[in-house]
This record gives structure tokens, C-alpha cells and sequence, in this order.
């Protein structure tokens, strides 16, 4: 599995030590960081690294796809590195983000897809909740 950073290389971007520590810190994310998260992570790693250094390097990431951006219903952006296809589940009142997989939900999409005429080339599921007063 490649790494962000050898994907960056391979794609031939630019990589200044600012931008590695960008990386480093999105790779080491196990949450959906927004801008200001991954700017607050690399700080502590180099303070001289501006929020507008953050936004440039994370829209490049995204336009070279290797970030997914995602905009989950009343939170900034959320970002995470491009991998095969997962599911979300949001907690509302946190903000909070679960990824999960379901290979019935998957079946279920490519399903609805081809009986409507189509062939599934991507999807995304979120989940907005909040936790359950049940104890498990």
C-alpha cells in the first residue's frame, strides 16, 4: 500500500518540509481532521507553518486526488486520504466520525444501480446520529 507521501512523489509534487509534515500529520490522523485541526497538529511540529500553507497543501492533495474532502451536514470540511470505499456514521452532537464497512449496504447499492439501468462506479453512505440511550 502506498503511503501519502510516496504517492506525492510519484505524482512529482513539490515536497518541502512544510508540506512533509503536512502529510505526516494527515497520515497520522485516525479522525476526519478539518483545515484548522491539521493546522493546530502541524504547528506543534513546526510553528513557522502558516494556515495558509494548510489550505494550498490540502487543495493540492485534493486535486490530485489524494484526499477525499468530505462536507458532513453542519461541520467544516473534513478530509482523510483516499482508500477503497467505506462507510461514515456522524455523531451530530460531537462531531465525531466512525468509518465502517457493510458488505450487504455495498451489494444493496450496486444492486438498486443496475436495476435502474446503470453500472455503480462510486458511492458514499453517511450516517447522522446521535448515541443510542440503550446500554449495549
Amino acid at each position: 500500500m502506498d503511503t501519502l507521501l510516496s504517492k506525492c512523489n510519484k505524482l512529482g509534487l513539490k515536497m518541502t518540509d512544510q508540506r512533509k509534515i503536512i502529510v505526516k500529520v494527515l497520515s497520522d490522523s485516525n479522525d476526519h481532521p478539518d483545515v484548522e485541526s491539521v493546522h493546530k497538529r502541524a504547528s506543534k511540529i513546526d510553528k513557522r507553518i502558516g494556515i495558509a500553507t494548510v489550505y494550498r497543501t490540502i487543495k493540492l492533495f485534493e486535486d490530485n486526488k489524494l484526499l477525499a474532502k468530505h462536507e458532513f451536514k453542519g461541520f467544516s470540511s473534513r478530509y482523510e486520504t483516499v482508500r477503497e470505499n467505506h462507510h461514515h456514521l456522524i455523531d451530530i452532537r460531537t462531531g465525531n466520525v466512525r468509518e465502517f464497512r457493510n458488505t450487504l449496504i455495498d451489494a444493496m447499492q450496486k444492486q438498486m444501480a443496475k436495476e435502474m439501468g446503470y453500472d455503480l462506479v462510486d458511492y458514499r453512505l453517511e450516517l447522522y446520529a446521535i448515541p443510542s440511550k440503550r446500554k449495549k
